[in-house]
């Protein structure tokens, strides 16, 4: 049994274990069309059942499972040996360290996708229809192919510090070298250097905001454009009264999902800081807890609460989409 669990490092076990899988899997799949054809009126329900069992049972195992798995396990203490009711919670909502982490968690909700949504937004407004509307998107939305490691590491060398006195290899640092000011370490510095980190989920995001948003913008109606402007609808007004009421559904969307994203924001703060200086979020931080600290009881609580805080959000964009989709 353990050498169908455990693969090592082994290439060759790894490459059989996987041949197994598809041979596994193929027959499944074999026997279940077989199954579901042998009978010669079968009911609906047997053959949806038929069709859907094997992936409920790979939900119920890979996702069902474990988040149960997870949620017993944060009321368990470091090595899950013993029951200890809400005291991870408790240490979760009352030592000053994951209060900053909590903290540093709703500023990334709430500044980031609303930055890279407006962003994206005003950027596809101003664009559309002009004379380098390809060129111009193409740039913006240039980050989303980056890795989200790749672009920290980016930015890490625009926020490179190195004392006064030194050639600066930071770009911001050089800037304010060239203005006469003293070089500084925007890394260090709470709150600052969460927004500073901020910056490069922003600067990814907003080509994806841009892009769909701009779509959204492309589809509303010539006659509505037209008629607001026989009205004398122009500028700032054509904006506001008109573009973002007939884009509604789409920025909800963009900016819920940009907000999950948000959530599951790891890499960039792993990359940038390590989470250090007070800039470590709860993504980050159960995964500290659980494979440096050995800490799985509260590691478990932070993945729940990180589980709590972004199911509102994942519910309210499916009512927006399901809202959007009556309209159409």
């Amino acid at each position: 049994m353990d050498w169908l669990l455990y693969a090592g490092a082994d290439p060759v076990h790894k490459i059989l274990l996987m041949l197994i899988a598809i041979v596994l899997f193929v027959v499944l799949m074999g026997i279940i069309l077989f199954v579901v054809d042998r009978p010669r009126n079968p009911s609906r329900w047997f053959v949806g059942f038929g069709f859907t069992g094997a992936a409920l049972l790979l939900l119920l195992l890979g996702l069902v499972y474990p988040a149960i798995r997870t949620i017993i396990n944060s009321f368990m203490n470091r090595n899950s040996t013993e029951f200890v009711g809400l005291d991870n919670y408790i240490v979760a909502f009352t030592e000053p360290r994951f209060l900053v982490v909590l903290g540093n968690t709703a500023l990334w909700v709430l500044v980031a996708p609303l930055a890279a949504t407006f962003l994206g937004l005003v950027y596809a407004y101003l664009v559309d229809k002009s004379r380098f509307e390809a060129l111009a998107k193409g740039l913006v939305f240039l980050p989303m192919a980056i890795s989200m490691v790749g672009a920290s590491i980016i930015w890490k060398f625009v926020y490179e510090f190195k004392p006064a006195g030194v050639n600066q290899t930071g770009l911001l640092n050089q800037f304010i070298v060239w203005l006469g000011g003293e070089p500084q370490q925007f890394l260090i510095g709470r709150p600052l250097n969460t927004f500073l980190i901020m910056v490069v989920f922003v600067w990814i995001q907003a080509g994806f905001a841009m892009t769909l948003l701009s779509a959204s913008i492309k589809a509303i109606p010539d006659d509505i454009v037209e008629a607001a402007r026989l009205d004398g609808v122009s500028g700032f007004g054509m904006f506001w009264r008109i573009t973002i009421p007939s884009i509604r559904p789409a920025l909800v969307v963009v900016l819920t999902t940009i907000a999950m994203t948000t959530l599951k924001t790891f890499d960039i703060v792993r990359t940038m800081t390590a989470g250090q200086y007070g800039t470590s979020i709860v993504a980050l931080e159960f995964y500290d807890q659980r494979f440096r600290q050995n800490e799985a009881g509260l590691s478990a609580a932070l993945a729940v609460l990180l589980f709590v805080i972004v199911v509102p959000v994942i519910i309210y964009n499916v009512r927006q989409q399901r809202l959007s989709e009556d309209v159409r």
